[in-house]
């Protein structure tokens, strides 16, 4: 596995530093030697003839230098006091939730073990995932961030961008951060299993300054398994909403802690989601694989399209099936899609992606696994091309 360069070792090592000491007004300088009075002249020649040897003399003693005056540092801004903990699922339906599913029957799973043993498919899939871990843990130079966006709500995106996440946090050895820019109706927490929220998206903007260490601001974010941690854009508020200038300093800011940073984000049209789209080095666009769900995302390609040309070389479509037979032709559907210019993965039927609830990637389906790897490859490796 290669090592990071010098950046991920500066990233996960201690980056606290001390700050110098308040300044000082410079001493006065002493004052000048006085100049002798007439006091201190020769005395004038006696009557008798006989002069008189003056007195020698003394140097007057120097003016005592006034103490160096100490200026007071500035006022540290205040921090915001801690928010109370909040749990992501209301206690009222702590319990509704059943037994999570496979992704695949146990007789779909028996078949496709059956068929990797006697077939020569099994050695093909091994050498591909070889390839796809060494793409997933190429070093970057500079963080790298990807924003996952849809036309409509109902399209997967949180689902793909916690594949992507989980994806990265598994085969990557820098840090991993997961951002919730859809504070009104975002479910990231949800799905990566989070149990209390705290702070949030907005309240880091004026917390995170530019001397904390990794440290310090982990401090402020959801542990995750792994290497990954979450920021969350809510505690779940209705009408909860995140202003384009509070995203940008968070973002800014924690780029240079984290190797890859997921975001995501609201809907479009949305400002923010087209700010964090324009800011990213890869995009994703979550699609579901319905006519209505691929004719809205089309006609967001073909506006791309009029864009610089990195946007839309950067974009990768993920067509998410949400039933076992889709109404549309996927595969058909798919090479449309791809004559725009953009990227397009299909994300298989999945039973436990279906249920909702926490991701939990050992009861992913088999072919689940392998398509989430060799689109947070393929993403990764889009993202390494804008610099």
């Amino acid at each position: 596995m290669p090592n990071g360069d010098n950046w991920q070792s500066d990233v996960l090592r201690d980056l606290r530093g001390a700050s110098g000491p308040p300044s000082s007004v410079p001493p006065a300088p002493p004052t000048a030697a006085q100049e002798p009075t007439a006091a201190q002249e020769p005395s004038a020649p006696q009557a008798s003839g006989t002069e008189r040897i003056p007195a020698p003399t003394q140097p007057p003693a120097p003016a005592p230098t006034p103490a160096p005056q100490q200026v007071p540092a500035p006022p540290r801004p205040r921090r915001p006091s801690a928010p109370d903990s909040r749990a992501v699922v209301d206690n009222v339906l702590s319990g509704t939730a059943r037994r999570p599913q496979r992704g695949e029957p146990v007789g779909v799973r028996i078949t496709r073990a059956v068929r990797r043993i006697v077939s020569s498919s099994a050695a093909r899939e091994v050498a591909e995932l070889t390839r796809t871990a060494e793409a997933l843990q190429q070093p970057v130079t500079t963080g790298r961030q990807i924003a996952v966006t849809s036309i409509r709500g109902g399209a997967g995106k949180t689902t793909v961008a916690a594949l992507l996440g989980t994806a990265y946090a598994h085969y990557r050895q820098d840090p991993v951060l997961l951002v919730e820019a859809d504070p009104a109706l975002g479910s990231l927490p949800l799905r990566l299993g989070a149990e209390t929220l705290r702070w949030t998206t907005a309240d880091l903007a004026d917390i995170v300054e530019p001397q904390m260490s990794l440290l310090d601001v982990t401090g402020y974010l959801v542990q995750l398994p792994e290497n990954a941690w979450l920021l969350p854009g809510s505690q779940g508020q209705i009408g909860a909403m995140l202003d384009t200038s509070a995203y940008e300093r968070v973002m800014v800011a924690l780029r240079r802690y984290f190797g890859v940073s997921v975001v995501d984000c609201e809907t479009l049209p949305a400002e923010v989601a087209r700010v964090a789209l324009s800011a990213s080095q890869a995009r994703v666009l979550a699609a579901p694989a319905t006519l209505d769900g691929v004719t809205s995302t089309y006609a967001v390609l073909q506006w791309m399209q009029g864009l610089p040309r990195h946007m839309i070389d950067g974009t990768v479509v993920v067509l998410s099936t949400m039933v076992a037979r889709p109404g549309i032709d996927v595969a058909a559907t798919a090479e449309k899609l791809r004559s725009t210019g953009a990227g397009v993965h299909v994300l298989p039927y999945d039973r436990h992606l279906a249920a909702g609830g926490v991701l939990r990637t050992e009861l992913l389906a088999r072919p689940t696994r392998l398509a989430a790897a060799r689109l947070a490859a393929e993403v990764f490796q889009l993202s390494q091309k804008r610099r």
